[in-house]
């Protein structure tokens, strides 16, 4: 599995993560078994993976949970640029995560 190192985040992502209610696991699940992001912009790369939520989030419950993860190669050194998570239920659950690996 893909470990993810503190350098390998952009500094103001940890805000974020907690923000928008995503782990490092998700990002590195994402990462590992996501499908290609159709919003990430040039020059940039970005990964979609739906997980099973069944839980609160913002005092509503939601069945699944879509973790956005956007990144880039900078001077030779992966860095995790930033994240979205969108919750709620039948997520579209797009492509072949095998054909779309880091």
């Amino acid at each position: 599995m893909l470990k993810l190192v503190p350098t390998d985040f952009h500094p103001h992502l940890k805000a974020r993560m907690i923000q928008r209610g995503v782990t490092k696991e998700e990002i590195e699940e994402t990462l590992k078994n996501g499908w290609g992001a159709d919003d990430a912009k040039p020059g940039t790369e970005g990964k979609v993976f739906v997980f099973p939520y069944n839980a609160r989030w913002e005092s509503k419950h939601f069945a699944e949970k879509e973790v956005t993860v956007y990144y880039k190669v900078i001077r030779g050194r992966f860095m995790v640029l930033t994240v979205k998570a969108r919750y709620g239920m039948a997520f579209s659950k797009g492509g072949a995560a095998s054909e779309n690996r880091i």
